[in-house]
């Protein structure tokens, strides 16, 4: 059997990666400082395809940029998005990641109401979600909940990076989202998940380092 090595360095893969998507990928309906955040999404799932459900609502970035260099924490809805974002680069800005998807309270609302752990975690943060960054990447029923404390309690998050993934609600939810005057980043229809949260936080990261 044949011996194969790669002698790259990892910051050589990453500048080759990002040259093979910019090559392969017609990145031209998005703005310049969206590219960023795109061109890592579509580093991340190795889908060249999936920059065509990537969305993001007017000012977006700015908006996630400016809410992380004032401080904001991470709103995460499973622990998977918060153990992919980059701590040491947000505690920077003095933020945190936060997810309370096995709190004690969020399990009793959850068996009160007959709601998921996810979306019950959202409703525990109230009006502590105004100006933060939210980021879903699993579940769409924390989404909806978002979306609820919004129209019911104009709770107003600074980002909502909303990429649930799966056959059932996460379609509709991130129907849903666009259809709200909220700033947001998504990947309409079926795909979705975790690592692109995390991804997506990680490159808003990158740019507001950037712009220190």
């Amino acid at each position: 059997m044949a011996a194969y090595e790669n002698n790259l360095k990892p910051a050589e893969i990453e500048k080759e990666s990002m040259k093979f998507i910019e090559k392969n990928v017609d990145l031209t309906n998005f703005a310049r400082e969206e590219l960023p955040i795109v061109k890592r999404i579509i580093h991340t799932t190795g889908d060249l395809e999936i920059g065509n459900d990537i969305t993001f609502s007017k000012d977006a970035v700015d908006k996630g940029v400016e809410a992380l260099k004032n401080g904001c924490s991470i709103i995460t809805d499973v622990n998977m998005v918060k153990t992919g974002i980059d701590k040491k680069r947000l505690s920077n800005f003095g933020g945190d990641v936060l997810c309370k998807v096995n709190d004690p309270e969020t399990h009793k609302i959850s068996e009160d109401t007959g709601k998921t752990r996810s979306a019950s975690a959202m409703y525990t943060f109230d009006d502590f979600l105004n100006n933060q960054i939210i980021a879903i990447g699993n579940a769409p029923t924390a989404l909806f909940a978002v979306l609820d404390m919004f129209n019911k309690k104009n709770i107003t998050p600074a980002l909502i990076i909303g990429v649930p993934v799966g056959f059932i609600g996460a379609k509709e939810s991130k129907e849903a989202l666009l259809n709200e005057n909220l700033s947001s980043i998504t990947v309409q229809g079926f795909k979705g998940g975790s690592p692109i949260a995390s991804a997506a936080v990680n490159a808003l990261l990158r740019i507001a380092s950037s712009k220190d």
